[in-house]
C-alpha cells in the first residue's frame, strides 16, 4: 500500500484507495491508529524514504514533492501515539 500511496501523492500513475477511511481521502488515520507511531518513529521513516529516494537517484525536486507530502501527514499517522499518551 505504501508504494500505491507514494505514486498518489507524486501525481501517479497508479491509485491509491485507503482500505480504512478516515477523515482524509487517504484514510491514513485509522490505517495507524492501532500501531501507535511515534513522532520519532515516522521520522525515522521519512529519513529512510529519503534514503531510498537518493538511492534510486530520484531528482531532488521530486523528492522534495514526495518528502513534503509525506510529512504534511505525520499528525494522522502518529494520531493513535499521540491519543494513547494522552
Amino acid at each position: 500500500m505504501r508504494t500505491l500511496w507514494v505514486c498518489k501523492v507524486a501525481g501517479g500513475p497508479f491509485e491509491y484507495t485507503a482500505t480504512r477511511p478516515g477523515k482524509t481521502e487517504l484514510g491514513l488515520e485509522e490505517a495507524h491508529r492501532k500501531l501507535r507511531i511515534s513522532p520519532e518513529e515516522f521520522d525515522e521513516v521519512a529519513a529512510e524514504l529519503g534514503r531510498t529516494l537518493d538511492f534510486v537517484k530520484v531528482p531532488e525536486a521530486e523528492k522534495g514533492a514526495v518528502l513534503a507530502a509525506f510529512a504534511a501527514h505525520k499528525n494522522e499517522v502518529t494520531a493513535g501515539y499521540t491519543a494513547a499518551a494522552a
